[in-house]
């Protein structure tokens, strides 16, 4: 597992940050990649990392203000010229597909894959698969805005090799077949359990990922217990009135949310471009005075789950 962010900036564009846009990389998981929003020049921030379009198989709208959805066009137009034939999945508040499909056929831009719309106006289960699942939470924002929880559930735990060789099971395809959880027979006739061999299942990683929102108990809701918590960080407290005024958060309250939910990790996202890197340091620390284990993400910005402890890897733009 890794989030890439591609955008952290709020509102519009600035030099330092684009629109919000985040890629949740479960390629390790054999599930390809989640986006979570797409703001305006995603597919440009794109281009200068390793990740491919064309893997993108779900996208996950946090609400419908321009800064977190202005670039699903180019972006879908675009996985469809580089190969895309996989179906999209897009989940977002009620208006993203008339908004998606009034954009496509206006500018009659053809898609070389289907797009499967499924919109929600509740809380509740979003997703499920055997592996993962994707339940969403309606915050407090000026328009109806969501946050996600991303749940990886319990995988198995790992064959005991010298266990089952104690056992007298040889080498061979057998062991295969314990770990997939099955019981095997030997050829004396001697039934081996797949439990007796096997370790015990190891938990899964539990990630929220918060849409615009000023303080509200859905966020500790989906941030409980979780390992990262992504969620936005506007302003600070000299600019906090501003945040009262249109629905946002400031870095304290962010914090306090990781901190109320006995959460991990705090990842702060949607900064004001009133920030400059000077600021960040400062910013920073306002939010380790109420849950120490803060990063604030820059676009580029890269963090994988090591040992349960949460690391930002380097990354070098191309």
């Amino acid at each position: 597992m890794e989030l890439q962010f591609l955008g952290t900036g709020a509102g519009m564009p600035s030099k330092l940050r684009n629109t919000t846009s985040i890629v949740l990389n479960l390629s390790a998981e054999e599930r390809g990649y989640w986006m979570f929003d797409c703001g305006e020049a995603t597919q440009h921030q794109m281009l200068h990392t390793t990740l491919k379009p064309r893997k993108v198989n779900k996208l996950f709208i946090t609400h419908l203000h321009g800064d977190h959805l202005f670039g699903i066009p180019g972006f879908i137009g675009s996985r469809s010229f580089l190969g895309g034939d996989d179906p999209l999945d897009i989940y977002g508040p009620p208006g993203i597909e008339e908004w998606i499909r009034t954009t496509l056929r206006l500018t009659r831009t053809h898609l070389m894959y289907d797009v499967r719309y499924h919109e929600f106006h509740e809380d509740g289960l979003l997703f499920e698969d055997d592996d993962f699942t994707v339940t969403a939470a309606l915050l407090a924002h000026v328009v109806p805005s969501y946050g996600f929880r991303i749940e990886q559930k319990p995988r198995p735990g790992t064959l005991l090799i010298d266990k089952a060789l104690e056992a007298g099971v040889p080498k061979g395809p057998l062991l295969q077949q314990l770990k997939n959880g099955r019981d095997v027979t030997l050829d004396d006739g001697k039934v081996v359990r797949s439990a007796s061999v096997i370790g015990e299942p190891k938990d899964g990683f539990t990630i929220a990922i918060l849409g615009d929102t000023s303080d509200c108990t859905a966020s500790r809701r989906l941030a409980e217990r979780a390992d990262i918590v992504v969620h936005e960080a506007t302003f600070d407290e000299e600019t906090g009135q501003l945040a009262s005024d249109f629905g946002h958060s400031t870095i304290r309250q962010a914090a306090a949310v990781a901190r109320d939910a006995d959460a991990k990790a705090l990842i702060a996202t949607h900064i004001s471009s009133r920030f400059m890197p000077g600021d960040l340091q400062a910013f920073k620390e306002e939010g380790q005075a109420v849950f120490p284990n803060v990063f604030v993400a820059n676009d580029f910005s890269q963090y994988t789950l090591q040992d349960g402890e949460v690391k930002e890897t380097a990354f070098k733009k191309s």
